[in-house]
Parts: C-alpha cells; structure tokens; sequence
C-alpha cells in the first residue's frame, strides 16, 4: 500500500499494523514554517479515526492534527523533543517530518482514504 490521505491533508503509510502519520506537503505549504510539534495525547493512548493526536504550531497559525484511524499511538518522533527541528516538517512532510506512529484497531478504516492521486486531485479543487 502506498501513502494514503485524509481530507483534513494527514497522510499515512503502513507497515505491518503500524501506520506512521504526518501532514501532506500541501498542508505544511499552507501553515508557513512550523516553530512547535506536539503530540496532544499520550504514548499508549487509544483513539478513534478523527481524533486529534497532535498539534502543530507555525508563524501563522496553531492546527490540529487528526488521526486517519483508530488505534494505540505507540510513538512520537523524538526529533520534535527539540523545537529547532520542528523545520524537519517544512523540507521533508512525508519522511524524517513524520509525526506519530498508531497500532491500528481496524486496517479496513483504510478504504476510506485517498490514494495519492485521488488526493492530487482534491487538494487541485
């Protein structure tokens, strides 16, 4: 399976039972450059599909961002334990800027998500 896509611009692959998440380049487009990451639940927690599990701070704005499934988040990328890394989100959105990692509860939340040309269609309008 190749990245998959939230309407809400999170994306997430999945290895396993693990889905890693982060926001699209287009969302990190639109927030300006991010100064803070923060995960908004704690490791171990469950949360439903729609939840939101992290937040992100940029010179413009504060967004949330929401889970693509349920499941346990078993994860938060460390490098956002310092705040001079928060860039990692600006120049690489879909690999060293991922955000948090989920056990997933029901694999077949999946379907309901984009594929990446069924996104570059939405985000195009």
């Amino acid at each position: 399976m190749g990245r998959k896509f939230t309407k809400d611009h999170e994306w997430i692959t999945v290895d396993g039972n693990i889905g890693t998440v982060g926001i699209s380049d287009y969302a990190q487009q639109q927030l300006g450059d991010v100064v803070y990451v923060t995960l908004t639940k704690d490791i171990g927690e469950t949360i439903a599909k729609g939840d939101d599990a992290a937040e992100i701070e940029s010179v413009k704005s504060v967004s949330q961002v929401f889970s693509p499934v349920s499941g346990e988040i078993t994860e938060f990328n460390t490098a956002f334990d310092d705040e001079a890394n928060s860039e990692l989100i600006n120049k690489d959105p879909y690999n060293d800027g991922w955000i948090f990692k989920i056990k997933l509860s029901d694999s077949s939340e999946l379907d309901d998500l984009m594929d990446e040309d069924a996104y570059k269609a939405f985000i195009a309008g």
